[in-house]
């Protein structure tokens, strides 16, 4: 795969996946064997057990949203530079909703392979993310 065909991948599973909850879209972009780690610390693998954890995430906050602020991909590898932001509105963890307003900022890593998403690393400022959420709980 090109460069700029692994870059319109994930774009695809920000802006159809995440940003528009498409969960399809998986069976086309995300690999069965899939290797994830969350910026909240979550590692699985497998796309039934991905899936489950955008769930969550959605349950979590209903109206998560992913703004792709930069992407470089170099032969099978993207990164792409976020800003993260969604209401607190369902249990995330141990922790109940709160009702806070999050934004935080991260990147994720990737390694594609036939047009597929293998291994995705995600990394966030999580400091913004319980800063806000605990603000709203106080």
């Amino acid at each position: 795969m090109s460069e700029e065909a692994n870059t319109a991948v994930i774009r695809r599973f920000y802006d159809e996946l995440w940003n528009r909850w498409e969960l399809d879209v998986a069976t086309e972009i995300v690999s069965p064997s899939i290797r994830f780690r969350g910026s909240i610390g979550t590692t699985l693998s497998g796309r039934d057990a991905f899936l489950t954890y955008v769930e969550n995430v959605r349950a979590a906050f209903p109206d998560w949203h992913n703004q792709v602020d930069e992407l470089l991909a170099v032969e099978d590898r993207v990164i792409a530079r976020l800003t993260w932001s969604g209401t607190h509105r369902g249990p995330l963890g141990d922790l109940e909703a709160s009702g806070a307003r999050v934004t935080y900022v991260g990147a994720a890593f990737f390694r594609l392979a036939d047009a597929m998403i293998e291994e995705a690393w995600v990394v966030g400022d999580t400091q913004q993310l319980w800063r806000a959420i605990y603000r709203g709980i106080e």
